[in-house]
C-alpha cells in the first residue's frame, strides 16, 4: 500500500461499525528480564544463607597476622570458615574476631573446642608453622568433645600440647621442690616419650606447683594407683654416705626437663587409673621407692659430738642393714636449750620402718618394732654417728649392741622415746689425740730445748776436732807412705842395674852362657848319626847287623884269658 492511500484512510472519519477492539497489555515483556534476575538473586541469597554456617566470636590477646576477609579458619588443613571482622574489646585488653563458619561445621562447635593462631614457631620441641611463610597465618581449630554447643570461644595463646579428643589420660602432677617444668616437657617411660606436660599452675596458698599432664594411649594403661613419678631432668649427682652417684635421663630430658614414672619394686601394681588423678613428683627413684613404707616408729637420739655431715634422709642402719631414715636434726620443738650451753646435746629424730625389718606395715608391726627397740635399749643397744664415705664426709646413724655399756632405763623426750648414744670412732680417736697433746704440753719443752742446743754445740765442736785430727793423720800417712815407696824403688832399680851388668857382653856370666850353648851344639852334632840310624832302623839299638854277627862259641878259659868275645879289646 502506498503512502498516499494510507493518508487517505487516516483522513476519513471512522464509524462505529469500522472500529476493532483489541486487549491492552498492562505488563511489557521487557520486565521479564529483571524478574529472572530477581529470581536468580533470590536463589543466590537463599543458597548463600542456606549454605553458610553460624557466626562465631573468638577472643584473642592480639590479632597478629589476622586480616578481615582474608584469614581462614582451618581444621586438619581444611578450610571451614573465614574471618569477617576484627575489633578491640571494650577494655582494650584484647581482640574479638568475628568469623563465619561453613554450614557443615556446626556439629564441631563444642564448648571445649580450641582455637589458636598458626604461625612460624621455633622451640626446643621443634619447628612448626613453616607453611604459613607463604600463605600467611591462619586460625586452627581443634574440635572438642563436650555435649554443650557454643559460638563464643577464648583462643589459646599458643598451640595446645595435646589437641582435644586425643586418646589418652589426663592427670595432675604436683611438686613443692625447686625443680620446675614448662609446657611441652616430656613424660618418659623406659626411654620412650609417652606424654607431655600441658600447662602449669602455682597455688599461692599451698605454695605448690601443679602440672596438668597428658599420657598418650596406649601408655595411659600403665598408670595405676601405686604408680610413682620422679624427676629425670639433666644430670643428677648425689653425694651420700654410700658415695657419689650419677644419674641421667634421655637425650631430650638432658636439654629440657622431664618426668618418668613406674611402680617401685616390692609394691603391687594396683588398679588402672581411668579418670584424672593427682600424683606427687619425687626427686629420685630412691625417694619414690621410699613411699612404699607407710608407717615408721620415730625415736630421738641425743648427740654429744658434731653433727656436721649428717643430713635429713641419711640412712639409719642396724648391723649394716638400712632400717630407717633421719627425719630431723635439732628440731625447734625439741631443742629448748641454747647452743651456748656447754652441756647441750643435739637432738636428732630417726625413724625405724617396720617394712624394712620384715614386719607388717601396719599398726601391729609398728607396735612390735617400738617394743623390741625399747627392750634392746635396756640390754645395751646404742646409737652412734659413723662416717659412710671418706670423700664426702657424709654420716649415718648406726645402731649396735654394746654389752659393756651399763643398762639404761628407757626415757622419753616429749613424745619420743630416747635411744642412748655413744661417741663415734672419730670422736674417740680425737679424744686420744687430744690426751696425747695434753701430755706433750705438760712437758717442760724449754729445758729440753736448752739442753738440746748445748748438746748440739758440743757435738759440733767434737766433729770439728775429729776433722782436724783426721786431716793431720792423712798428712802423716801420706808422708810415711811416700818415703817407703821411694826407698823400695831405689833398691829395685839397683838390683835391676846389677843384673843387667852380670849379663852384659864381656862379663863372666855372658862367657859361661856362650860356652854352655857351644857344648850343647857339639852334643847335638854327635848325636845326629845316632838319630839318623834310629830313624832308619829303630831296632838297631837292640839287634846288630846280621852280616857282622859272629857266632860265639863257648871255650874253656885258661888262667890267662878272660871270657871276652873275639874282637874285643
Amino acid at each position: 500500500m502506498s503512502e498516499s492511500t494510507k493518508q487517505n484512510e487516516l483522513q476519513q472519519p471512522l464509524t462505529t461499525d469500522d472500529a476493532v477492539v483489541k486487549p491492552v497489555r498492562r505488563i511489557s515483556k521487557i520486565w521479564f528480564i529483571p524478574f529472572v534476575a530477581l529470581c536468580i538473586g533470590m536463589w543466590m541469597i537463599y543458597y548463600q544463607w542456606s549454605s553458610q554456617g553460624p557466626l562465631i566470636t573468638i577472643s584473642f590477646t592480639t590479632a597478629t597476622g589476622l586480616e578481615a576477609g582474608k584469614t581462614k579458619i582451618k581444621t586438619r588443613n581444611v578450610d571451614i570458615g573465614l574471618v569477617k571482622k576484627i575489633q578491640l574489646t571494650d577494655d582494650l585488653q584484647g581482640v574479638i574476631v568475628t568469623a563465619r563458619m561453613n554450614a557443615n561445621v556446626d556439629a564441631l562447635l563444642h564448648k571445649d573446642s580450641q582455637f589458636w593462631i598458626v604461625s612460624p614457631r621455633i622451640s626446643l620441641n621443634g619447628i612448626s608453622g613453616l607453611g604459613t611463610l607463604m600463605s600467611g597465618p591462619y586460625i586452627n581449630m581443634s574440635p572438642g568433645s563436650a555435649s554443650e554447643k557454643s559460638t563464643n570461644f577464648d583462643a589459646l595463646s599458643s598451640p595446645p600440647v595435646t589437641p582435644a579428643g586425643t586418646p589418652g589420660l589426663h592427670i595432675t602432677l604436683n611438686s613443692n621442690a625447686e625443680f620446675a617444668y614448662k609446657e611441652g616437657d616430656p613424660v618418659v617411660y623406659k626411654g620412650l616419650k609417652v606424654g607431655e606436660i600441658e600447662d602449669t599452675y602455682f597455688n599461692f596458698d599451698e605454695r605448690i606447683v601443679y602440672y596438668n599432664t597428658f599420657i598418650n594411649a596406649p601408655y595411659h594403661k600403665l598408670i595405676t594407683e601405686n604408680t610413682k613419678f620422679w624427676d629425670t631432668s639433666g644430670i643428677s649427682v648425689q653425694l651420700t654416705a654410700s658415695g657419689v652417684k650419677f644419674d641421667t635421663g634421655s637425650v631430650e630430658s638432658l636439654l629440657t626437663n622431664g618426668v618418668t614414672f613406674g611402680v617401685p619394686d616390692g609394691i603391687p601394681s594396683g588398679q588402672v587409673i581411668i579418670n584424672r588423678a593427682n600424683f606427687d613428683i619425687h626427686r629420685s627413684y630412691e625417694e619414690a621407692s621410699e613411699q612404699r613404707y607407710k608407717l615408721s616408729a620415730e625415736f630421738v637420739i641425743l648427740v654429744k659430738d658434731t653433727v656436721r655431715g649428717l643430713h635429713v634422709g641419711a640412712p639409719v642402719e642396724y648391723r649394716g642393714l638400712e632400717i630407717g631414715k633421719v627425719v630431723a636434726i635439732n628440731p625447734p620443738e625439741i631443742s629448748k636449750a641454747s647452743l651456748l650451753d656447754n652441756s647441750l646435746d643435739i637432738p636428732v629424730i630417726i625413724s625405724i620402718q617396720p617394712g624394712r625389718v620384715q614386719q607388717p606395715d601396719n599398726q601391729l608391726g609398728l607396735d612390735s618394732v617400738r617394743k623390741q627397740t625399747l627392750q634392746w635399749v635396756s640390754e645395751g643397744l646404742r646409737a652412734s654417728l659413723k662416717m659412710g664415705n671418706i670423700l664426702t664426709g657424709a654420716l649415718f646413724v648406726d645402731l649396735q649392741h654394746y654389752p659393756d655399756e651399763k643398762h639404761a632405763k628407757t626415757t622419753t623426750l616429749l613424745e619420743y622415746d630416747v635411744i642412748p648414744t655413744v661417741s663415734n670412732e672419730f670422736a674417740q680417736i680425737t679424744a686420744k689425740i687430744s690426751a696425747v697433746l695434753d701430755n706433750i704440753n705438760q712437758i717442760k719443752l724449754q729445758n729440753i730445748a736448752d739442753n738440746t742446743n748445748t748438746m748440739l754445740i758440743n757435738m759440733t765442736q767434737t766433729a770439728e776436732s775429729l776433722k782436724r785430727t783426721s786431716q793431720k793423720f792423712d798428712q802423716l800417712a801420706s808422708s810415711i807412705q811416700g818415703e817407703k815407696i821411694n826407698s823400695q824403688l831405689t833398691e829395685t832399680l839397683s838390683s835391676l842395674n846389677a843384673l843387667t851388668k852380670d849379663f852384659s857382653a864381656g862379663s863372666e856370666n855372658y862367657q859361661q852362657i856362650n860356652q854352655t850353648l857351644q857344648a850343647i851344639q857339639h852334643a847335638l852334632a854327635d848325636m845326629q848319626p845316632l838319630l839318623l840310624q834310629l830313624n832308619n832302623k829303630p831296632n838297631s839299638l837292640i839287634f846288630s847287623d846280621a852280616d857282622q854277627l859272629q857266632r860265639i862259641e863257648p871255650k874253656a878259659l885258661n888262667n890267662q884269658q878272660s871270657l871276652v868275645p873275639k874282637g874285643a879289646n
